[in-house]
């Protein structure tokens, strides 16, 4: 019999089994892990379960492929900027909002309007730092409030 093919239920099942002995190996090779997927070794004091967070992440990059391009240049552009002492600048929707710019919900029948503002967010008077913390005021369970905003 060849080998598992990539996406068959058979592969999912053989990557699932060496994602789960992970737990089993020695630090030692969780440590060697590390070493080989980052170019040196882990700092000082890491958590066992952080060593078997990694070594389950390489198992499954290498067998699905990793993070996708612009996520690895987002991550390093972030990790630049923190280097240097500068706060990480994000491309969330909420950073791409002006001040000024409204945004317009209907939710059971009733219209929501929250006004951007320098600091966050302006809704019923009331200032807001987050959308997420307006669509959970207006819903009353926790929603991703660029999601609910339509952003």
């Amino acid at each position: 019999m060849g080998p598992t093919r990539r996406g068959s239920p058979e592969f999912d099942k053989e990557i699932a089994a060496e994602v789960a002995a992970v737990s089993g190996l020695p630090r030692a090779t969780l440590i060697e892990r590390w070493t080989a997927a980052y170019g040196r070794p882990p700092p000082k004091g890491i958590s066992r379960r952080l060593l078997e967070y990694s070594a389950a992440y390489q198992i499954q990059a290498a067998a699905y492929g990793g993070l996708p391009a612009p996520v690895i240049r987002k991550l390093m552009k972030a990790a630049e900027q923190l280097a240097v002492g500068k706060p990480v600048t994000t491309n969330s929707p909420s950073s791409r909002l002006r001040p000024g710019t409204r945004l317009v919900r209907e939710w059971n029948g009733r219209t929501h309007t929250v006004e951007v503002t320098e600091g966050g967010f302006l809704w019923s008077g009331r200032p807001y730092r987050s959308l997420s913390a307006i669509a959970r005021e207006i819903t009353g369970a926790r929603w991703s409030g660029p999601r609910f905003f339509g952003l």
